[in-house]
C-alpha cells in the first residue's frame, strides 16, 4: 500500500509537470490557434542559461551560481525573452496566414533554435546539480516523499490558481479570453491583437522556465533535445483536454503523465519499454470516447 501511494506522488509530480507544459501550449493555442512546437525548445534555453557555454560535461554554473531568488527570476526572464523575440520574428509576420503555415513554421523556429543551442553549448549531455537541499525526502505517514516533488505539486498548483486569477479578475486576463472565444470580434470591441498576443507568449515563456527549473532540479542532467518529450506528451494532453481550453490542457497534461508513471511502474518488465505506446493507446481511446476531449472549448475557427 505505502509503495503504490509513492507511486501515486510520483505521478502526480509528473503529471504536474506535463499540466503545466500542456497549459502554455493550451495558452497559445486558444488565442492564436498556433501549435507552438518551440514551446519545448523555450524550456531547453532555460535549462542552457544556467551553464556557461563550454563543451564540458560538467560546466560551470551562470545564472546556477546566483542566489535562487535571482537564478528563478533569471532563468524565466530568459524564457519569456525567448518567447517574446520568437513572436515578434517569426510567428506575427505569418499571422494572417493559414493554419498549415503557421504549423510549418512552428517546426522551424523549433529546430533552429535547436541548433542555435547546439552551435553555442555543443550538443554534449552536461550535468549540473541545482536544488540539491529539495533533495531530502519528507515523511508524511510513513511515505518518504522527495521535497523537489511536494515542491513540483505546489508550484504546479499555485500556478493554476494564478492564472485563474488572471484570466478572471485583470483586464488583460479577460480580453485574452475574449480573443480566446472570437478574436475578430474581440478586436472590433478594442481588443489590441499584438498586446493580448505578446502577453500570451510572454506567459508561456514563463511556464516554460518554471518546468525547466523543476526538470533539471529533478533530473541534474542538460540536453539539447530535453524538451521534446515534455511538448509531445503535452500536445496530446491539450488535444484530449480539449483543444482551446485552459482548463482541459492542464487536466490532460495531468493524466498523462500519471498514466506514463503508472504504466512505467505497473507493466512487466519486459514491456516497460513500450509505455510510450501505451500512454497513446489511452489517448486514442480518450479521444473515441470524448472526441471533442475532455472539456471542449466553445471557441470557433476563425483567426486573427
Amino acid at each position: 500500500m505505502l509503495n503504490f501511494i509513492q507511486v501515486l506522488f510520483d505521478a502526480a509530480a509528473l503529471g504536474s509537470l506535463y499540466a503545466l507544459v500542456a497549459l502554455a501550449i493550451g495558452l497559445v493555442f486558444g488565442i492564436m490557434r498556433l501549435i507552438n512546437f518551440a514551446q519545448g525548445d523555450y524550456l531547453t534555453i532555460g535549462a542552457y542559461s544556467l551553464v556557461v557555454p563550454t563543451a564540458s560535461v560538467t560546466p560551470p554554473l551562470l545564472f546556477g551560481a546566483l542566489p535562487w531568488p535571482l537564478m528563478v527570476a533569471a532563468v524565466l526572464a530568459t524564457c519569456m525573452i525567448a518567447a517574446l523575440l520568437t513572436e515578434r520574428i517569426a510567428f506575427r509576420p505569418l499571422r494572417n496566414a493559414n493554419p498549415a503555415t503557421l504549423l510549418i513554421s512552428s517546426f522551424a523556429v523549433s529546430y533552429f533554435l535547436q541548433h542555435a543551442l547546439m552551435l553555442v553549448h555543443t550538443g554534449r549531455p552536461k550535468s549540473v546539480a541545482i536544488g540539491a537541499s529539495l533533495a531530502q525526502a519528507i515523511d508524511i505517514f510513513g511515505v518518504r516523499i522527495p521535497g523537489l516533488q511536494l515542491v513540483t505539486m505546489i508550484t504546479t498548483v499555485t500556478l493554476l490558481i494564478g492564472f485563474v486569477i488572471l484570466l478572471k479578475k485583470t483586464a488583460i486576463g479577460i480580453q485574452m479570453r475574449a480573443a480566446a472565444e472570437n478574436f475578430q470580434m474581440a478586436r472590433l470591441l478594442g481588443v489590441k491583437a499584438n498586446k493580448v498576443i505578446a502577453f500570451g507568449f510572454a506567459l508561456s515563456g514563463f511556464l516554460a522556465g518554471t518546468v525547466s527549473l523543476l526538470l533539471v532540479a529533478q533530473t541534474g542532467t542538460l540536453d539539447i533535445r530535453m524538451g521534446i518529450m515534455p511538448v509531445i506528451y503535452a500536445f496530446f494532453a491539450t488535444v484530449i483536454g480539449g483543444m482551446g481550453s485552459l482548463a482541459g490542457a492542464a487536466l490532460g497534461g495531468f493524466l498523462v503523465g500519471v498514466a506514463s508513471v503508472l504504466l512505467q511502474a505497473y507493466l512487466p518488465p519486459d514491456l516497460r519499454p513500450f509505455r510510450d505506446a501505451g500512454v497513446f493507446a489511452l489517448v486514442i481511446l480518450i479521444l473515441l470516447a470524448y472526441p471533442k476531449g475532455l472539456i471542449p472549448s466553445s471557441a470557433s475557427r476563425e483567426r486573427v
